[in-house]
């Protein structure tokens, strides 16, 4: 079973030696214990190996004659890829791609001149993606050129930023992160003991340890797949 974050509370208290009952509060232990689910998601999410990608095949689409997507997930941390939604060879916009660019290229400011295109017969559109987004607001916003001509129905990939937890919110992490959580928790907690107010240094190197080691276990997750070199001019083949 999943561990949850009440009970990664629980383990650090087992080994954390309080003078009185309860000296750390519930929530200020699982409030640490959040912090250091974040702080493992960020490297998680920096292996690009797909372990939090999301695809949203229902809501996004592109209006005609617009210059941004419309029904963008709130929780949008990095998008992954964009795609028409029926690639089938009977799909209208199957031969719609979409590639990321920098807004200010030459070539995003040309195809923002263009005139409309007609998605059904093809071809490239840019896409930026813009604003913070989550968790600091609503979600970016993707603006993207030339304007299509009628609307193009999208699958979405990214990737999502984490959920709100609580103390029945089971642990996001993959790759038996237990140990590495109650260390972080244990450092933090013991934080408030310390003259200078920062994490034992102790916890904080079994911690580290035990995250290399998640990240290290994580890193290739298609290991079946063989590995190939690509030509260096293949995607346009």
């Amino acid at each position: 079973m999943p561990t949850t974050l009440a009970q990664i509370e629980g383990m650090a208290r087992e080994i954390l030696l309080e003078p009185v009952p309860n000296l750390w509060s519930s929530s200020h232990m699982q409030n640490i214990a959040r912090n250091g689910c974040k702080d493992l998601w960020r490297s998680i999410v920096d292996l690009k190996q797909e372990h939090y990608l999301n695809i949203n095949a229902t809501d996004v689409f592109l209006p005609a004659s617009t210059n941004r997507l419309s029904g963008l997930p709130s929780d949008i941390y990095k998008v992954y890829l964009i795609e028409p939604r029926d690639l089938t060879s009977t799909g209208a916009h199957s031969q719609i791609i979409f590639t990321p660019m920098d807004w200010n290229d030459d070539r995003f400011a040309g195809a923002r001149a263009q005139s409309d295109i007609d998605p059904s017969s093809g071809g490239e559109i840019f896409f930026c993606v813009k604003d913070a987004g989550a968790p600091t607001g609503d979600g970016p916003n993707i603006e993207t050129a030339p304007q299509v001509t009628a609307q193009v129905n999208l699958a979405f990939s990214y990737y999502p930023t984490l959920p709100d937890l609580n103390e029945k919110s089971f642990v996001p992490i993959p790759g038996e992160a237990d140990n590495a959580l109650v260390a972080w928790t244990i450092a933090f907690a013991r934080a408030s003991e310390r003259d200078d107010r920062s994490p034992d240094p102790s916890w904080m190197a079994v911690y580290s340890t035990e995250k290399q080691n998640i990240l290290q276990g994580l890193g290739v997750r298609q290991v079946q797949a063989p590995q190939m070199v690509l030509g260096v001019f293949e995607a346009w083949w």
